[in-house]
């Protein structure tokens, strides 16, 4: 039985160095006219339609339809420009692991996450990772992380059979964690991220790390490692 890999991007995969930041800032001003700082918003794991829409309420500005839709396609415009600018790094043992599941035909990675199609690929472009991913659940609205998780694991059924014994999250927030639950799959948390290994155990994760462990460690993990 294949083997489905769920993966979040911020936090988990990579950290820009922040550099969303000013892409969602001027963003901002260029859709609503007035001026926001997104450290007023607890942003890891809400997906970029929820930061707007909190953004939205924040600056006195009416939620619509076509706002938030400008606002977020703003934000994708601006963001490659935006990531060079940071001093970001892909988390640790993270390449290394998925250099290592790279064409096993007994594993398949996904991406599930917060971030829009566009964005995940501008960030995933920009660190060399976006090659390891043939698809992925994107944020396509208001919706919360289980929705994607959702439309996360009926993607991977439309390519083959899934047994949710062999299906794990990685992420780095509870959020990634509600997802998890909500498709009766196992989550590996991370605390790589905007939150800490003790936060995350309250949610009750499969598995908590302070960081990934190495990739032998982590095909023992998801019961790969006498496989190949």
């Amino acid at each position: 039985m294949t083997t489905v890999l769920f993966w979040d991007i911020d936090g988990t995969l990579i950290t820009t160095g922040r550099a969303g930041v000013p892409a969602w800032e001027q963003a901002v001003r260029e859709t609503t006219g007035k001026d926001f700082q997104l450290s007023a918003i607890r942003v890891p794991g809400l997906t970029d339609f929820q930061i707007a829409v909190r953004t939205f309420e924040l600056v006195g500005v009416p939620v619509t339809a076509d706002l938030l839709t400008r606002m977020v396609s703003r934000y994708e415009e601006l963001l490659p420009a935006k990531l060079p600018l940071k001093q970001g790094h892909v988390m640790p043992h993270v390449r290394e692991i998925l250099e290592t599941l790279q064409g096993r035909p007994d594993v398949r990675s996904y991406l599930l996450t917060g971030n829009t199609r566009n964005g995940a690929r501008a960030k995933l472009t920009h660190y060399d990772l976006w090659q390891f991913f043939p698809d992925g659940a994107f944020a396509e609205d208001q919706g919360i992380r289980a929705t994607i998780a959702t439309r996360a694991i009926e993607l991977a059924r439309r390519s083959g059979p899934v047994n949710e014994q062999n299906v794990f999250v990685i992420g780095d927030t509870p959020y990634d964690i509600e997802g998890a639950n909500a498709i009766g799959v196992r989550t590996i948390a991370v605390a790589t991220g905007g939150y800490s290994v003790e936060e995350l155990q309250t949610h009750h994760p499969w598995r908590v790390f302070q960081e990934l462990p190495p990739p032998e460690e982590f095909l023992d993990l998801i019961g790969l490692l006498t496989s190949a």
